[in-house]
């Protein structure tokens, strides 16, 4: 039996991960570059996204920052996160003023993680177009990016981010806001209404300890904090509307009470999908493997095959795990019960992906149309809507069949229709 370790909380306060967002030209630069003039922190190293503030906000009166130079590739950007990083642990340790670093902007580098994937599944599908002497994917024309690809994305994302979160300084994050359609709780547009969100990946607002707004036409506020010294409830207590005077240095010293002597990096453990001894081997004789395809029985490459098979999002995917259960069947890691488990479910796949009554090229240009109608051109969104009206999960619009189609469109009218007024559309039959 494992010893039970326990340990008192400290109660002390972590280095900050403020994250600043807003419209166009609502300040977010400005505030990060401002905060270099501050005499209570050290070096600020500025790694520019996208943005190309850096170099002209250099003349703010006391402004003292250094630009960090990148090629634009995610291994350099990682890279130069890592080193302004491990400079921050020896200034730490050292006893210097704290280190910080301005990453500007988030909405950048999720696009850049989006580009990608974007690359790398246009290179896919040419090259199958030249293997089997089919047209190539037009400039202009959008690949479709299988789950494999987005997971590999959400995961350089998500190695950047726990560099960040462990980070033994402060950290100023920017990102872009703006207003898109509002969706209802099945997913849908909701007429006439408009919602908030962060452009940047989903989890970015749940990784950051501060969370600013800012607005051209009103003061900003502070969304969200974890802090015991500042009381934002949610559901309860209303944003905390930022002073006409706010500066990140104030946020950060006097209302999150962060003290350079006293701070500490949080205390992230990674998670471990499998210790060592409970792992299961990979192959195991033939004696020990279930005779029966039950999938609490599966052995692991069984199981490898199905989680294989779940992220399958195309053609080429089902084609790749078929052929890998034939070579299992072959060497011997599956048994024969399991490979029949495994066509089943191989079955089912392929229906859902590639639907024997597919929907038809007008019915998609309709969906289109109307997706623009009702403001649904956010691509996670209409994906979103599309789960929730089919009632199962859609990763291309491509994988409709013809009924689910005709279900979308009669939902999708049925919004334009609420959104348009009798009087209204009185007068456009006029």
């Amino acid at each position: 039996m494992t010893a039970l370790k326990t340990r008192k909380p400290t109660g002390r306060v972590p280095w900050p991960l403020i994250l600043i967002e807003g419209g166009e030209k609502s300040g977010k630069s400005w505030a990060c570059a401002q905060f270099s003039t501050s005499p209570r922190i050290g070096q600020m190293y500025w790694i520019d996204l996208g943005e190309g503030a850096a170099d002209e906000y250099g003349a703010i009166p006391g402004a003292n920052y250094l630009v960090v130079e990148h090629d634009g590739t995610w291994a350099q950007i990682q890279g130069a996160v890592d080193a302004v990083k491990a400079e921050a642990a020896r200034a730490a340790d050292a006893g210097q003023p704290p280190v910080v670093l301005v990453i500007d902007s988030m909405t950048a580098e999720w696009d850049l993680l989006k580009d990608w994937a974007s690359d790398k599944a246009r290179q896919r599908h040419n090259a199958k177009a030249r293997k089997y002497n089919k047209p190539l994917l037009a400039a202009d024309e959008e690949p479709k990016i299988s789950m494999d690809l987005w997971n590999e994305a959400g995961a350089r994302h998500r190695k950047l981010m726990t560099t960040l979160m462990t980070f033994p300084g402060i950290v100023l994050l920017t990102a872009r806001g703006k207003d898109v359609a509002a969706l209802d709780d099945k997913g849908a547009p909701i007429a006439g209404t408009k919602d908030y969100r962060v452009e940047g990946h989903k989890t970015l607002g749940f990784d950051v300890s501060c969370w600013i707004r800012l607005d051209r036409s009103k003061p900003g506020t502070v969304i969200g904090v974890r802090s015991v010294h500042v009381g934002i409830r949610p559901g309860y207590d209303d944003p905390i509307e930022l002073a006409r005077d706010w500066t990140v240095e104030n946020i950060v010293f006097e209302t999150l009470r962060c003290a350079p002597a006293e701070a500490h990096t949080r205390d992230l453990v990674a998670l471990q999908p499998a210790e060592p001894d409970d792992e299961r081997p990979v192959s195991a004789p033939p004696a020990a493997r279930p005779v029966s395809g039950p999938p609490a029985a599966l052995s692991a490459a069984a199981t490898g095959l199905l989680d294989d098979l779940a992220q399958c999002t195309d053609e080429t995917g089902l084609r790749r795990v078929w052929r890998a259960a034939g070579e299992a069947v072959n060497d011997g890691r599956i048994s024969q019960a399991e490979a029949e488990h495994f066509q089943g479910q191989w079955r089912i796949r392929k229906e859902q992906l590639i639907p024997s009554n597919p929907a038809t090229e007008p019915m998609h240009k309709k969906i289109h149309a109307l997706c623009r109608e009702v403001d649904l051109t956010d691509r996670d969104d209409r994906l979103r809507f599309l789960s929730e009206v089919t009632g199962r999960q859609i990763t291309t619009q491509r994988q409709l069949s013809l009924p689910e189609a005709d279900k979308v469109i009669t939902r999708l009218e049925a919004v334009v229709a609420q959104s348009n007024p009798p009087a209204e559309q009185e007068g456009q039959a006029a």
